[in-house]
Order: structure tokens, then C-alpha cells, then sequence
């Protein structure tokens, strides 16, 4: 099933290489697939060409820790926060901020 809509999304994106869902479809695809190397390209690709594409920077922060890189995973949500601040979009904001408060430690847990 994976390498049907992987050939899918590969095809949407040659007819359209700029459009920032296929992007990032593929960067999800990719990371689901255990290709980091091509996901972080999809999604840094989103970054640089759709950098108001909020919700790349959930899922780039998460690969980014994942891979021991804590640090620009907080910088990446943080980022996303003010991306998500700028559109008024409250839950992506939300979403990043409890990232980014896991990945700084900042977890309050009530007793």
C-alpha cells in the first residue's frame, strides 16, 4: 500500500513540484517509511519555498528530536509557534507549544 501512494504522490508531484501538500505528503510518506534523509528534504524544502506551511513544523521538530537533535527541534517549534501565531491558528500553535514544551522540559504534571 505504501509504495502505491508513495508512486502516487511522486507522480502529483511532477505535474505540480511547487504545490506544498504533495511536499508535504511526501516528507510524512517518507518519514513513515523510515527515509529520513528524504523526509528531512521534503520538509526542509517546505520550510525555505512555504515557510507559512504551519504544519511542517510539528512533524520536522518530532523527526528532529527523534534523531537526537533536540535543540533544532526546539528552535523548529518555535518557529511554528510564530508561524502559527501569524495566521491565528490557535490549534497548530497549541500543538507546537506542547512540543515545544516536552522537548525544552517544561512538562508540568499536576499532583
Amino acid at each position: 500500500m505504501s509504495s502505491t501512494r508513495l508512486s502516487k504522490l511522486l507522480e502529483f508531484l511532477e505535474s505540480d513540484p511547487n504545490d506544498p501538500f504533495i511536499l508535504y505528503a511526501l516528507a510524512t510518506e517518507y518519514n513513515n517509511l523510515n527515509d529520513k534523509e528524504k523526509a528531512y528534504s521534503f520538509y526542509l524544502q517546505l520550510t525555505d519555498k512555504h515557510p507559512d506551511y504551519v504544519g511542517t513544523y510539528y512533524h520536522l521538530g518530532k523527526l528532529q528530536e527523534k534523531d537526537g537533535e533536540k535543540e533544532k527541534a526546539i528552535e523548529t517549534y518555535q518557529k511554528g509557534m510564530q508561524v502559527a501565531r501569524n495566521k491565528r491558528d490557535m490549534h497548530a500553535f497549541s500543538e507546537l507549544q506542547g512540543a515545544y514544551n516536552s522537548a525544552a522540559g517544561l512538562d508540568y504534571e499536576d499532583d
